[in-house]
């Protein structure tokens, strides 16, 4: 089945996020179909800034050392790591020569701003046409209460899918789903909807996100406390994480 079929609304994929070659094959190993990278564990692994267009020689390597595991692989590049769609366009053509079958492509910026929309617009138009899964993230309710979500869902419409993490209600997430022709990918949160719920209204791609690398420190955290006797504090918050990455 090809990477697009797997987007069901109402069955939706559960996209797991690798951060290195070790997760991401143990990820394969036990069963998942297709596979995400996260910027976040990416930026952590290599000791820089998440979502400040950092990482693009790390976030290929790893495209490169993963498209071989007999999975579907899609790759967050955050906004591109350029403002310049033929710039953005010709990223995403070298990952699709390495095998990749998706991108993660979003609006944010890393001075918590959005991406005017007919800048991503264009850079969305310049990805699309090379083989590639383009999902279309939007950060409205990422960085801010929401406000914008339906215009710029409409506005993306030319891309494959369209990502927007946080949000969390299902009644929005429902008419958000409605709004658009294109498969909805939302953000799985720890006490949120389930899986069953959030395809239920409509969702077709569910995303770990940072979720597993904080999850992952967290387990590494609580063994290391336990062998001295101290119980661990838990998976930590993207904000903690990102606190102790350098600026």
């Amino acid at each position: 089945m090809n990477f697009h079929d797997l987007h069901r609304p109402g069955d939706p994929l559960l996209l797991p996020n690798a951060w290195d070659y070790g997760s991401a094959a143990y990820l394969a190993a036990h069963g998942f179909p297709a596979i995400g990278t996260t910027s976040l564990g990416v930026a952590a692994v290599h000791g820089k800034p998440d979502a400040a267009g950092a990482t693009r020689a790390e976030t290929i390597e790893l495209a490169e050392a993963i498209s071989g595991l007999g999975v579907h692989v899609t790759v967050d590049i955050e906004g591109g790591f350029s403002d310049d769609p033929a710039e953005v366009g010709e990223l995403v053509a070298s990952l699709a020569a390495l095998g990749v079958a998706g991108v993660n492509l979003e609006d944010g910026r890393p001075d918590g701003t959005l991406r005017p929309v007919e800048l991503h617009q264009r850079i969305i138009e310049a990805a699309t046409g090379h083989g590639v899964f383009v999902n279309a993230r939007t950060d409205t309710y990422w960085l801010g209460d929401g406000t914008g979500t339906y215009e710029r869902v409409a506005a993306y419409g030319h891309a494959d899918g369209v990502f927007v993490p946080g949000l969390s209600d299902l009644g929005e997430i429902e008419k958000v789903a409605a709004c658009t022709p294109l498969p909805l990918n939302v953000l799985y949160q720890q006490g949120g909807p389930s899986l069953a719920r959030l395809g239920e209204a409509g969702v077709a791609r569910v995303s770990t996100g940072s979720l597993l690398y904080r999850a992952a420190l967290g387990a590494a955290l609580g063994t290391a406390l336990a062998a001295r006797g101290e119980q661990g504090p838990g998976i930590p918050s993207y904000a903690e994480i990102v606190a102790g990455l350098p600026r």
